[in-house]
């Protein structure tokens, strides 16, 4: 992971959907809907609910937008249904894109996102063509104002916690882990008393290309349109900003 710091990311991303707040309640309800509904209204019990619920508090949605959507795939009835789909391109200067949707519509779905590459620069690719570019990886930051802690201590809680790996900056610990191992190791740092800002299962690129700074306002342009579709719910990339 070395060189692929994701805190900067995530902090541009926060700053700029402070302004769509209800698009991603509205997002972040519709997956835990989908969690509750397959695997149960229990997160203890519902591995993928309590990584959605990780996730609707890290953006801040109110506890009662996230009672509702449970309560809701707990009723009786079939409800609604929704189909995870992925779509792989390009932006500017061969920069692969990797968008996550939870749609009731494919061919709606397909169509925007479509459009959206092909009106900002971009270009949808075939399936594969660019997912092999990225690894799944759980990922834990911890911010480092006024924790009096060192690299080397830290390292050693992530290893005794099972983290694979931890890189540092001045403002930020990151801690790389399997997915599948992101709540066990998120739990156990928190048992020690360190207290976590991110902790999510994503994608991370192997590689980073750098962006030029004529193709910077239209590939920020793509991903914030990709980011707005309704039916989008996470949007990856490998630009180096």
């Amino acid at each position: 992971m070395a060189g692929h710091s994701k805190w900067n990311n995530i902090q541009g991303r926060k700053n700029a959907q402070d302004s769509k707040r209800a698009k991603i309640f509205q997002k972040l309800s519709r997956e835990i809907y989908m969690a509750a509904k397959s695997g149960g209204p229990d997160p203890n019990d519902n591995p993928q609910l309590r990584l959605v619920l990780d996730k609707a508090k890290s953006n801040n949605m109110p506890s009662d937008n996230v009672e509702r959507a449970i309560k809701k795939a707990s009723s009786s009835g079939e409800g609604e249904n929704y189909d995870e789909v992925s779509y792989e391109g390009y932006g500017p200067n061969g920069i692969a894109v990797l968008v996550h949707s939870l749609t009731d519509n494919l061919n709606r779905t397909a169509t925007h996102v479509r459009t959206i590459f092909n009106k900002n620069g971009g270009s949808l690719g075939e399936k594969g063509s660019v997912s092999y570019m990225f690894d799944r990886k759980g990922y834990i930051a911890i911010e480092r104002e006024g924790l009096d802690v060192d690299e080397d201590t830290m390292m050693m809680s992530v290893l005794e916690a099972g983290g694979e790996e931890l890189e540092t900056s001045e403002p930020v610990f990151e801690i790389y882990t399997d997915p599948s191992d992101m709540a066990d190791v998120r739990d156990a740092l928190e048992a020690e008393g360190y207290t976590i800002a991110q902790a999510e299962v994503t994608m991370i690129p192997q590689t980073l290309i750098e962006l030029p700074e004529d193709k910077k306002e239209i590939f920020e342009q793509l991903v914030s349109k990709l980011e707005d579709d309704d039916d989008v719910s996470e949007v990856y990339h490998n630009a180096d900003m």
